[in-house]
């Protein structure tokens, strides 16, 4: 895991996290269902790529991005996405907090232009599996309307480094920012990733098992609901 730099993102990152993120959830055997069998990986890469900016801009005030970058080569190799709470937004110098992950912000003109390269994107997944979330997203509230929580949006490493660290340093960074302002943490977990979780002190609260073979998948497509409490 040492041998991982974690750092903060910015909208230059976007074709790199394209690439990253895309590849990583293309391995999914759920998530590939959501998108016409025509639309190939490399299609869906060039299309996020042009999205990203706008997305990495987006919530600005909550949302903290990080990468883990290869100290060679200075490759991205994983990305991770948090969202704090509302009543975490700022540190006790006024500063934002956590404010090394949050993405610098960019003018107006290029918002604008952010906006309209998104917008020329492709993005339109199957229409019949737009519920599929539903039941994860209500656990997932009810859970957030518990107590204030720093939140694991988003982990993704590509598949060509899966195995080596990467998404322990990146789930790791987080903890460390968590801890300093002690918050819990909370993320939603597929079955091949409570495994890292574990190992950093996550503790399974929910989980919800479908049967995902009505849009053609294999039959089960399980959520699982994974908390951090300080000082785990």
């Amino acid at each position: 895991m040492s041998s991982w730099k974690t750092e903060p993102c910015s909208v230059a990152d976007a074709p790199a996290l394209a690439d990253n993120n895309m590849s990583a959830f293309w391995e999914d055997p759920t998530w590939i269902l959501l998108w016409p069998k025509e639309i190939t990986l490399d299609y869906l890469i060039s299309q996020c790529a042009k999205r990203y900016p706008k997305i990495l801009l987006s919530s600005r005030q909550n949302t903290r991005h990080m990468k883990a970058v290869d100290p060679m080569t200075g490759e991205l190799v994983g990305y991770a996405r948090w969202i704090l709470p509302d009543s975490h937004l700022v540190a006790e110098d006024g500063t934002p907090q956590w404010g090394e992950a949050q993405i610098p912000d960019v003018s107006e003109e290029k918002k604008i232009g952010f906006q309209a390269l998104a917008e020329s994107a492709w993005w339109s997944g199957r229409s019949d599996m737009h519920s599929i979330d539903d039941l994860n997203d209500e656990v997932m509230h009810r859970i957030l309307v518990q107590r204030p929580y720093m939140k694991l949006d988003y982990l993704a490493v590509h598949p060509k480094n899966k195995g080596k660290g990467i998404a322990t340093a990146l789930v790791a960074s987080g903890v460390r920012a968590a801890e300093s302002i002690s918050l819990p943490i909370v993320t939603m977990s597929y079955k091949a990733g409570r495994g890292v979780y574990a190992r950093l002190g996550f503790k399974e609260v929910d989980r919800v098992i479908q049967d995902d073979s009505q849009y053609g998948g294999a039959g089960e497509y399980g959520a699982y609901f994974m908390i951090r409490d300080i000082g785990n």
